[in-house]
């Protein structure tokens, strides 16, 4: 009787262990969500059929009305209100970016309710006023408002706006397909709150360390430490493991070395036994330098001091080899660099079903009209997460090259585009004060550089949770210029993305493509122009400089950012009715005389020359000195372009 009551026993266990109705489902919740934006160690793992997405105000004709008149910024109306973005089945809103919040309200409609799930002042999403929306996971900085703060949904979300106009938009989510996903509730447990704070508290560190992401299958460290000085046409290796494992940082100090015009030393790193190398870029390029300097310092990627980090983590199948190789030029000197390596490492073999391999796929390219630039496109399964870019327009003047939208199409289907170069940056108003007008480093995403007179800028983004997969094939690119890529430009690129399938080519940095291109002809705009008045001169900025004067007086303007050398130059400027005198110094050199821009109508003069200059770090600047003609008070300029002299 034992016997039978045991095997009815087992047979019961057995039912009940692999029967599907019984089977339990962990419910996903937001905090899984939000334990990604600091689980660096789970970037290599694949997301099987969960795509990321986004709606934006992005032109649907191709041209540039990408949000300044609420054309495209969102679906459909409800009565005076608008639905922004309106997502089927379960998933996740990843990130929310504006540059232009402001305090109509924001209703997001869950599963179908009749009512809002939240409610939020759209300004509040990045002010850090109202929690859990704290910064730095939302905030802004460089122009763009920002928001990573994870919303999750177990069946839809609908997004209305309550008013009668947005401007620009991008609103990015994730399907879970097959999650069973706990809808946002807005109520915190202690270990929530918690989690949020360990969140912020990563993602504001500035001296970021690799004991911020040891942790999962990059925990358990070993360092590799070596010292060594290589000179040009040697190549050193200086990490090699002939086993499974992966590694988990990497620590590179060079002092300034990496620095400078020649970007001739070479980071490269081979896993298992692939023809072409995962990782083949100038060691500037690969950390985030910009013309020269060290730009970028993120949380997972850049240069701190002297010291430039990788945090991501690059597991491999049998074996690892990193190297430096130390290009050889004849026509210029080349020191030898001193270098010290920390790579950071573990023996966590690689899951070759659930992760994929670290590939860093560098370009530069004068990208022709009519094309995309190209950040990569790959075939094959894997995810992508993180762009570095460096971009320089070869025509002298505004960048309106940064007008470009980026696009991505995944398995056959456009999954995001957006409104421009520097909002996929999750910034702003480029050329505007204290917008995206100088190099500024945040925690996933920033500025690299940005100049007027030498027509460059770039920026760099990372993305976490909102990492994106794809099972066939995926396109990446960027735009440049106002519409129809017409603008002409010198782009560099790193894509950063996992796969399971090794590159099948790479691009060389030839002699020309390590060198930092210099312009001959920069043009200074009135808005950026580091102006000092003296001697009664009143400025208002303006469509131009203007400069008031009841007598004579002068205003001083830095020639910042420009190469040293021979300058001849030009100026625009009104002529007007009430036009003052002015004069063109260097220090106490006299440039030009005295020219009146008194006329009888307003008409521009344009590329008027005024004399030559030698342009050194003590001798960047010129001083306008204006004197009233006759009751005539003012001299309005509007720019000074500057041209090489050979």
């Amino acid at each position: 009787m034992n016997t039978l009551k045991n095997k009815y026993l087992f047979l019961l266990a057995l039912v009940l262990l692999f029967s599907p109705q019984v089977v339990s489902q962990k419910t996903y919740k937001w905090i899984d969500e939000l334990e990604l934006l600091k689980r660096i160690d789970k970037l290599p793992e694949y997301r099987t059929g969960s795509y990321v997405e986004q709606f934006s105000s992005y032109d649907r004709t191709g041209g540039n009305n990408d949000g300044f008149n609420g054309t495209y910024s969102y679906l459909r109306k409800e009565g005076d209100k608008l639905v922004i973005a309106e997502m089927e089945g379960p998933g996740v809103i990843n990130r929310i970016w504006t540059p232009t919040p402001t305090d109509n309200m924001l209703y997001f409609y869950f599963d179908g309710q009749k009512e809002p799930g939240l409610k939020i002042k759209f300004s509040d999403l990045f002010s850090g006023k109202v929690f859990p929306f704290t910064k730095p996971v939302c905030g802004n900085e460089i122009g763009g408002f920002y928001c990573y703060f994870p919303i999750t949904y177990k069946k839809s979300c609908k997004v209305i706006f309550d008013g009668p106009k947005l401007e620009f938009i991008q609103i990015q989510y994730r399907n879970l397909p097959g999650e069973k996903v706990e809808t946002y509730t807005g109520n915190f447990s202690q270990q929530d709150k918690d989690l949020l704070s360990e969140v912020n508290k990563v993602w504001a560190d500035i001296s970021p360390k690799i004991t911020n992401y040891t942790n999962g299958k990059s925990s358990e460290i070993k360092t590799e430490e070596k010292m060594f000085t290589i000179k040009p046409g040697e190549d050193i290796s200086f990490f090699e493991m002939n086993e499974p494992g992966r590694i988990i940082g990497m620590e590179i100090d060079g002092g300034n070395s990496f620095e400078g015009l020649h970007k001739d030393i070479i980071l490269s790193a081979k896993w298992d036994d692939e023809k072409v190398e995962a990782i083949y870029s100038p060691i500037a390029d690969f950390f985030g330098y910009a013309y020269g300097k060290g730009a970028m310092r993120s949380m997972i990627m850049g240069k701190q001091g002297t010291s430039n980090y990788c945090y991501l983590p690059m597991p491999f199948d049998k074996s690892a080899s990193v190297k430096m190789i130390y290009k050889k030029r004849n026509e210029i000197r080349q020191s030898p660099v001193s270098v010290n390596v920390k790579v950071y490492y573990n023996s966590n073999k690689r899951d070759v079903k659930e992760e994929g391999k670290f590939y860093a796929v560098w370009r530069r390219e004068k990208t022709p009209l009519g094309e995309f630039h190209k950040f990569t496109e790959q075939q094959g399964k894997g995810h992508y997460v993180g762009t570095i870019h460096q971009a320089q327009g070869l025509r002298s003047g505004m960048t309106l090259f940064f007008e470009g939208d980026d696009s991505t199409y995944v398995d056959k289907k456009m999954r995001l585009h957006g409104t421009g170069s520097e909002d996929y940056y999750n910034g702003g108003w480029y050329a505007v004060l204290d917008r995206w007008d100088r190099g500024n480093s945040l925690p996933i995403h920033g500025c690299l550089d940005y100049s007027l007179p030498m027509a460059r800028t770039g920026g760099y983004r990372f993305f976490l949770a909102d990492k994106m997969s794809f099972e066939k094939e995926i396109y990446h690119g960027m735009e440049h210029g106002e519409v129809k890529n017409n603008f002409p430009v010198d782009y560099i690129s790193l894509a950063f993305f996992y796969a399971a399938q090794p590159l099948q080519s790479r691009m060389e940095p030839s002699n020309e493509l390590r060198e930092v291109y210099q312009p001959t002809e920069h043009i200074y705009f009135p808005q950026q122009m580091l102006l000092t008045p003296g001697g009664g001169v009143q400025i208002i900025n303006d469509r131009g400089l203007r400069m008031n004067t009841q007598h004579e007086g002068t205003v001083r303007a830095m020639l910042n950012d420009v190469p040293e050398g021979k300058y001849r130059i030009l100026i625009n400027y009104f002529e007007k009715p009430n036009g003052a005198d002015f004069q063109v110094w260097q220090r106490q050199k006299q440039l030009s005389d005295w020219i009146s821009t008194k006329g009888d109508k307003e008409i521009s003069k344009d590329r008027i020359y005024v004399g030559d200059i030698e342009l050194t770090e003590q001798t960047n600047s010129i001083t306008f000195h204006v004197r009233n003609n006759q009751g005539s008070d003012q001299f309005e300029l509007s720019l000074v372009i500057l041209e090489r002299i050979k």
